[in-house]
C-alpha cells in the first residue's frame, strides 16, 4: 500500500503534520455536519468503483501526497496505483493516479483531492516555467510570503517541485528588514547595528534597498548578509552587481515576471523573488474520471 509520504518529491520535504492538518481542515470544510449527501442518497453501500486521475494539460504534478491522504482518510479499503510522483512533468492526457474501492468514498473526495492538485500543480507549474527561462545562469527563483492563507507549508513545497526555492518560511526564520523598518529605526546602520546585535550566529540578515545610494551605505556597514534591490530596472540591477563585486547575496523583487525574468538574470544577481509564483497561479487542469 503506497502512502502520502512515497509520492513526495524525493528533494523537498513537506511535514507529514502538514498533510494531515489541510487534509482534515479541507474535508470538514466539505462534509460539514450530514456528510457527503448526494453520495448517501444515490449510491448503494456495497458499489465500488475505478477512477482514473488525469491530466487535461501539461506540466508539473504536486499534490498526489494530499489527493492520496483525502482517499485514505474517507476508506482504508481504497486502493491507488500511483503512475508518477510529485514533480513530474506530465502530458496532457496523461493518468497520474488508477484508484479503485468504495464507490461513495470516492465520489465523496473527488473535489477535495482535485482541488489539492490543481492549485499544487499550478505553483509547481508556474515556478518551472520561471526556471526554464533563466537556463544557464546561477540565479535561483524563489518565492514569497505571498501564499494562501493556512496553505504556505503546501504552496512552499509546490515551488520546489517546479525547481525553484523557497524564501524565509514567516517572520521567525530569517531577518528581512524592509523600508518601513529602516524608517522607524532611523536610517540604515541604526538598524543593521540592531539587527547584528540581536541575531544568532545561524541568522541571516538581508535588507531592502530601493536606491544605488543606499546600496552603498549598506555595504559601507559590513553588517548585512544579503540585499533586497526593490523595483530597481535592469541597468541599476547590473550597476549594483558591479558596486556589490561579490560581497553580498544580491536579490531581486519587485516586477519579476515571466517576461522580464531572463533579462533578470542576465544581470547577475543571485536570486529573484516573485509573489506571482503563489499568489497569481493559474489553477492546473485535472479531472477524475470514473472508468467503466
Amino acid at each position: 500500500m503506497i502512502t502520502p509520504t512515497s509520492l513526495l518529491y524525493p528533494d523537498a520535504f513537506l511535514s507529514p503534520l502538514a498533510i494531515d492538518e489541510a487534509v482534515h481542515r479541507a474535508l470538514d470544510e466539505d462534509l460539514g455536519r450530514a456528510g457527503d449527501v448526494t453520495s448517501l442518497a444515490t449510491i448503494p453501500e456495497a458499489t465500488t468503483a475505478q477512477a482514473v486521475l488525469v491530466a487535461r494539460q501539461s506540466g508539473v504534478i504536486a499534490g498526489l501526497p494530499l489527493a492520496l491522504a483525502t482517499l485514505q482518510k474517507l476508506s482504508s479499503d481504497i486502493e491507488v496505483r500511483a503512475h508518477v510522483r510529485d514533480a513530474a512533468r506530465v502530458a496532457r492526457g496523461q493518468h497520474v493516479l488508477t484508484i479503485s474501492g468504495p464507490a461513495r468514498a470516492i465520489l465523496t473526495a473527488e473535489r477535495t483531492a482535485l482541488n489539492f492538485v490543481g492549485r499544487l500543480s499550478g505553483v509547481a507549474t508556474l515556478t518551472a516555467d520561471h526556471v526554464a527561462r533563466t537556463e544557464g545562469t546561477r540565479m535561483r527563483i524563489c518565492c514569497t510570503r505571498k501564499t494562501t492563507p493556512g496553505l504556505r507549508a503546501l504552496e512552499k513545497y509546490a515551488v520546489r517541485c517546479g525547481g525553484g526555492f523557497n524564501h524565509r518560511f514567516g517572520l521567525d526564520d530569517a531577518i528581512l528588514i524592509k523600508d518601513n523598518h529602516i524608517a522607524v529605526a532611523g536610517g540604515i546602520r541604526p538598524v543593521l547595528e540592531r539587527a547584528r546585535a540581536h541575531a544568532g550566529h545561524l541568522v541571516k540578515i538581508e535588507i531592502e534597498v530601493d536606491t544605488l545610494v543606499q546600496l552603498r551605505e549598506v555595504l559601507d556597514t559590513g553588517l548585512a548578509d544579503a540585499v533586497l534591490l526593490d523595483n530597481m530596472d535592469l541597468a541599476t540591477l547590473r550597476e549594483a552587481v558591479r558596486l556589490n563585486q561579490g560581497r553580498l547575496k544580491l536579490e531581486a523583487s519587485g516586477g519579476v515576471t515571466l517576461d522580464s525574468i531572463a533579462a533578470i538574470a542576465a544581470t547577475g544577481v543571485d536570486y529573484a523573488s516573485a509573489g506571482a509564483l503563489t499568489h497569481s497561479a493559474p489553477n492546473f487542469d485535472c479531472a477524475l474520471d470514473i472508468e467503466a
